[in-house]
């Protein structure tokens, strides 16, 4: 026979030739061949048989708290408001004491997490492995796919699910204005003319759901739009009036696909042309002509400036003819000009030379 003290917080199991008998409380016992196994109350009760065996004894049953913890599920254990460890499949038992247990159980099978959890519960350490996430930039919307299947549009954020065999996938699209080149574009104008055209677009999405779920490769598809709609503008005017009509292109191109890029889920925001670049041939043809412009037009002011220079000196000889004062006047201007280029002047001569030379500078 011994003697057995249970302190506080303590439980004793008594066993006889290994098999379970009773649960001790706090106290003092005396044992006839029988072995006692203590635990503290104030910890997780780990069985030294399987614990069904014990919870055939309903007073011990009544001590504990027993979780069963399915397949599919997790079991986050709290302690006092805290966190204390997350349980996986299985069967576990607590001691009912002072400590204040909370068990929230998940359901790993679905894909949403709908228990009631915040973000740092999500992020412990302890529950990630369990999560899986995706971030959605400010300037992103995404699709979320759950075994292949649209489920929802995702908006800008942090996104988590329970991880668990269902394939998931999320793609996302950028929604800011966004630019497509159409560089090296070669069209035949309606004469024949072989250009290449350099051209540019701005567009954003606007339908994620058409953009990805209905379409494939959207932006591909818009590029070949932009390209039709430009070939078939070029293609039905001349070369001069393509370079006569260049403002008119863009608003036709973008009247041209609007309704099939809104297929798209895209809207279209602006067109223009960049470069519109001509074979050697043509450009130097182009050269020539622009010289010749140039040259008729130099002719046609020189002309101008002839005739009213013509017409000028007429108009002044008209005025000299019915004013012989004024042509005086004009004649002694004429002479001070000639004066002023005269450094020396030397006479030779008898009175008659003085005598024109007076005829000229004084005034009858």
């Amino acid at each position: 026979m011994k003697r057995v003290t249970i302190n506080a917080y303590e439980r004793g199991l008594v066993f006889k030739n290994g098999v379970y008998q009773r649960m001790l409380r706090e106290g003092r016992y005396w044992l006839l061949n029988e072995d006692v196994i203590k635990f503290d109350i104030t910890k997780a009760f780990v069985a030294p048989i399987d614990l069904s065996l014990l919870l055939t004894d309903a007073e011990l049953a009544a001590a504990l708290y027993v979780v069963n913890v399915q397949q599919h599920e997790i079991v986050l254990h709290y302690e006092n408001g805290l966190l204390k460890q997350v349980l996986t499949p299985g069967r576990y038992a607590f001691w009912k004491s002072i400590m204040d247990y909370k068990f929230v159980t998940a359901d790993l099978s679905k894909v949403d997490i709908t228990e009631q959890l915040d973000r740092a519960t999500l992020y412990h350490p302890m529950v990630a492995p369990f999560i899986r996430s995706y971030y959605v930039d400010n300037f992103e919307k995404g699709v979320l796919m759950v075994e292949g299947e649209y489920v929802k549009t995702l908006s800008n954020g942090m996104h988590t699910w329970w991880k668990n065999n269902m394939a998931i996938v999320v793609n996302k699209v950028d929604t800011r204005q966004q630019q497509v080149e159409l560089n090296g574009q070669e069209i035949l104008t309606k004469d024949k003319a072989a250009i290449r055209i350099n051209a540019w677009a701005q567009f954003k999405v606007t339908d994620i759901y058409k953009a990805i779920l209905q379409n494939k490769e959207y932006e591909k598809q818009l590029y070949a739009l932009f390209q039709l709609a430009l070939r078939e503008y070029v293609a039905a005017i001349s070369f001069d009036e393509l370079l006569e009509k260049r403002d008119s292109l863009s608003p036709f191109i973008l009247k041209a696909i609007h309704e099939k890029a809104s297929d798209l889920g895209i809207n279209v925001l602006n067109f223009g042309i960049r470069d519109i670049i001509l074979p050697g041939d043509i450009k130097d043809i182009m050269n020539q002509v622009l010289i010749a412009e140039k040259k008729a037009q130099a002719n046609i002011i020189m002309r101008r400036e002839e005739t009213a220079s013509t017409r000028s000196l007429l108009n002044t000889a008209k005025l000299m003819e019915d004013n012989p004062m004024l042509f005086k006047l004009k004649e002694m201007e004429y002479v001070e000009k000639i004066a002023e280029k005269v450094n020396n002047i030397s006479v030779n001569g008898n009175g008659v030379l003085i005598d024109q030379l007076r005829q000229i500078f004084v005034s009858k």
